[in-house]
């Protein structure tokens, strides 16, 4: 990994290279993406069975497309007994976390017959987009899942890519009915967005689309944004570790290795106020590629995104870490809570050197959907929120709209707006015109 100096030639230089990442850098990929969705707008299912033999060589129909109760049963039957019980382990946590979130309707009033209120309603229908290829992610099905169903979600219907012979990876499977998805269709990419988008003939639309996929997904994502909600536009994974002279290099090194790991595009970041500490960072992140599984995609993350920053104080270094507003925040200091009170940008931040980032990637409970590419600067992680509704409540007796009336057929006069002037004056024998 390369060792920089951290100064504000440098930092701009990062900033521009990180957002070369983002989805909104991919306009081959957008035409693409446009034609896929069109396509399964129009000719629904026949479109989905065409993309899917295409791009993942499985041959689907209306009567295989969904995932049945028996392939779930199988499932069970394969995943590991101790597998089974970690991903029960880490829904209980999940659920536990998330429960904390939970918003309530609420109702305020005075004697002179003044109601207002906030009626909180669950969403109808979500779409969980899971991700294959690559890797399998059962912890991805956890985290999108259960704070639906916390929020009340009544219809979770969950996407994910089948392998050639049409089968869903057994873990996925299991974490799905351990979550409370309520149906699983194997259908993955551009073409599941615009399923859940727009339906079809086997899968029902939805309100609202959730979860992290390839740059396909993501584009088709932004695409159908209107039609339907979203929870964000996800970006490369991304760790950045702020560190003193007291961090334990080895520790460092492996957690930014845990994200590199996800893709070419995956970004690794050291900020150090410690020369030392980088330089032995560094050997050690050498150390541990050479030895891993995915050493062909870590090596190339490294090259393109992977950088050790050695600043001259724990201020420029902070200053820094707002900037970058990295999806996961490590703080590897003396006093890490001290340091953790200068952050205003992060997704999600570990404290102390064993809160490692994968900690909440499958266990601890927070969610680890999380905003990228600079986004944490105005996103939130995917919460109980983002699947709720709002309603505003307004009642006033006429007693209480008495004293008011005339202020408001004011204002609405002021803007022009005579209709709504009428439509209080006319409550009180008067007419606007």
């Amino acid at each position: 990994m390369r060792i920089l100096t951290l100064n504000e030639e440098n930092k701009k230089n990062i900033l521009e290279n990180l957002l070369k990442r983002s989805p909104n850098q991919y306009e081959e990929q957008t035409k693409a993406v446009a034609e896929i969705l069109d396509a399964v707008k129009t000719r629904k299912d026949e479109a989905l069975f065409e993309y899917t033999k295409r791009f993942d060589r499985a041959n689907l129909s209306a009567e295989t497309i969904r995932v049945t109760e028996e392939e779930i049963a199988d499932a069970y039957g394969k995943l590991p007994k101790e597998v089974l019980e970690v991903i029960r382990k880490a829904a209980n946590n999940i659920r536990i976390y998330h429960e904390k979130q939970k918003q309530y309707s609420w109702f305020d009033s005075d004697p002179s017959g003044v109601i207002l209120g906030q009626k909180v309603t669950s969403i109808g229908a979500v779409g969980v987009y899971v991700p294959g290829g690559k890797a399998a992610y059962p912890s991805s099905v956890l985290m999108n899942v259960i704070p639906a169903k916390v929020a009340g979600v009544e219809r979770i219907a969950m996407v994910t890519p089948p392998g050639p012979d049409g089968t869903v990876y057994e873990g996925t499977l299991v974490a799905a009915k351990e979550a409370g998805v309520t149906e699983i269709y194997k259908v993955g990419g551009a073409q599941a967005i615009a399923a859940l988008a727009f339906g079809t003939e086997s899968i029902a639309k939805v309100d609202k689309i959730v979860g992290p996929g390839n740059i396909y997904v993501a584009l088709a994502k932004k695409a159908v944004y209107g039609h339907v909600s979203i929870d964000s536009v996800a970006g490369p994974s991304e760790i950045l570790v702020l560190a003193d002279e007291t961090a334990n290099p080895t520790y460092v090194a492996a957690d930014l290795l845990s994200q590199a790991e996800h893709d070419e595009l995956a970004s690794a970041i050291l900020v150090t106020t410690s020369k030392e500490l980088a330089e032995t960072v560094a050997k050690e992140a050498d150390r541990f590629v050479a030895q891993l599984s995915r050493k062909d995609i870590l090596e190339k993350s490294l090259d393109n995104y992977g950088y050790l920053l050695v600043a001259d104080s724990m201020t420029d270094a902070l200053d820094a870490v707002n900037e970058i507003a990295s999806e996961h925040l490590e703080i590897i200091t003396k006093d890490p809570f001290q340091t953790m009170t200068k952050v205003k940008n992060a997704g999600a931040i570990f404290l102390g050197e064993y809160a490692s980032e994968p900690l909440g990637d499958y266990f601890a409970g927070p969610n680890h959907v999380l905003p990228t590419n600079g986004t944490a600067k105005f996103f939130s992680p995917l919460s109980v929120d983002d699947f709720i509704k709002k309603s505003s409540i307004i009642s006033y007796s006429r007693e209480a709209l008495e004293p008011v009336y005339e202020d408001i057929i004011r204002f609405a006069k002021a803007e022009g707006l005579t209709a709504h002037a009428n439509s209080i004056a006319v409550r009180f024998g008067k007419e606007v015109k």
